[in-house]
């Protein structure tokens, strides 16, 4: 005889499974989507993932006003702002767990954020580790402790999946304040051992969701201009064909934004150090949680190798280098007019500015931040020169047309395309 406990189970996984299929994704997906669109999971319920990766934005920051100056977003509690612009978090499921190779003079690749420090070693997936992060971060999402995420999630309307998925997940013996707390100190500090352990299982289980949704096909779609080119359901205007032609060639992008293969990815996972300048409106110089101030430089991953005893030595050979981007959905936009921030600190305001600065950074003259013709005929100093890429780019003989033909490629590289 089947208990009734079974049965509200098989009732649930039907459901549950009805709901994921009717959209096109797998009950854990559709978890992980419920879960990245939740407001509730900040401390002011007012922020969920999607906020600062918005799918109509290329899964990066969706507001041309932020963009289009300081492009790093604003956390749950008003004022605070963290140091960089979001990255995509679309493709990232398909970086390698942070490792170092000793090929072309030693290199770190794969982990997730722009410092490579989410590395994939806890949860075995860099977009897991990564997605553990801006929950707890106080300029981010800002909740106190990990047990108040998880008490939110199994209390959601969505959060019987919990269970669908990993069964006794959302067991959790909760005290009766536990929602108030997580105002103050915390959910995780008035529960005993067991179901602390429960607790922290859960919590690795609502980032292993996030990353199954942020490895979906709805996140990782496949379905650019480029996809049906290379399955010969499209055809590239003559300047995209002279565009692609640069970007595997004398534009030298294809050296690490690397397109070969039948799906492309157009990055090596691995950190470079390109010369960008300081964003001088980054909200970061200005935030009490920058003790620096306008002296603070973004250490980029050499920054997190001085904090692994085991990576420290490689520390200096790595500061101001910044994760190579995937350049899918590079030019997507939610609108014609939309502005985008490029960079790891969002300096650059479109694709031509960012192939322009490739292609002269080392040839024009030097200029002072807001100095007439910046990103036109000058640039200012890179935020730090120590290890910048000088044989990748900085003088690469482009012609004005020819920076529009590397523009004009990159957009067909936006998901949605209807051939």
């Amino acid at each position: 005889m089947v208990s009734k406990r079974l049965m509200g189970a098989a009732a649930l996984l039907l459901l549950a499974a009805g709901a994921a299929g009717a959209a096109g994704l797998t009950v854990k997906e559709q978890l992980g989507k419920d879960i990245f669109f939740d407001n509730n999971l900040s401390i002011n319920r007012n922020q969920s993932c999607a906020v600062c990766h918005a799918p109509e934005a290329g899964w990066t920051g969706p507001s041309p006003d932020i963009n289009s100056h300081g492009a790093v977003y604003e956390g749950s509690i008003a004022g605070r702002f963290g140091n960089r612009k979001p990255p995509s978090s679309a493709y990232a499921t398909t970086a390698p767990i942070l490792k170092y190779i000793r090929q072309g003079g030693g290199m770190f690749v794969g982990g997730n954020f722009w410092d490579g420090r989410a590395t994939g070693e806890k949860l075995g997936n860099p977009a897991a580790d990564q997605a553990q992060g801006p929950f707890l971060n106080p300029l981010e999402q800002a909740l106190p402790d990990s047990a108040c995420v998880v008490h939110r999630v199994c209390t959601a309307t969505y959060g019987t999946a919990m269970d669908v998925v990993w069964p006794g997940s959302c067991a959790i013996v909760w005290p009766a304040d536990a929602d108030t707390s997580c105002a103050t100190e915390g959910a995780f500090v008035n529960l005993d051992a067991p179901n602390r352990a429960k607790s922290n299982l859960a919590y690795d289980y609502i980032a292993l969701a996030i990353a199954a949704y942020e490895g979906s096909t709805e996140s990782n779609a496949f379905t650019s201009k480029y996809d049906f080119y290379l399955a010969g359901k499209a055809f590239l205007t003559p300047q995209e064909k002279m565009g692609l032609a640069l970007f595997n060639g004398k534009g030298k992008c294809a050296r690490c934004h690397v397109n070969t293969g039948k799906k492309p990815l157009f990055t090596d996972y691995t950190y470079d150090n390109l010369g960008v300048p300081r964003n001088v409106e980054n909200p970061f110089y200005q935030s009490t949680f920058n003790p620096l101030g306008a002296a603070w430089i973004d250490l980029g991953l050499g920054g997190f190798l001085e904090s692994r005893i085991d990576y420290s030595r490689f520390a200096k050979a790595n500061l101001g280098k910044h994760k190579v981007p995937t350049l899918r959905n590079v030019d997507k936009k939610a609108a014609p007019d939309f502005v985008k921030a490029f960079g790891h600190n969002g300096y650059f305001k479109s694709l031509k500015e960012i192939v322009h600065f490739y292609n002269t950074r080392d040839v024009l003259p030097t200029c002072a931040p807001g100095s007439p013709g910046e990103k036109v005929t000058c640039w200012p100093l890179p935020e730090l020169a120590l290890t910048m890429n000088t044989a990748e780019l900085g003088n690469l003989k482009l012609s004005d047309a020819e920076e529009d033909a590397l523009v004009a490629f990159m957009k067909t590289l936006t998901d949605g395309y209807q051939p």
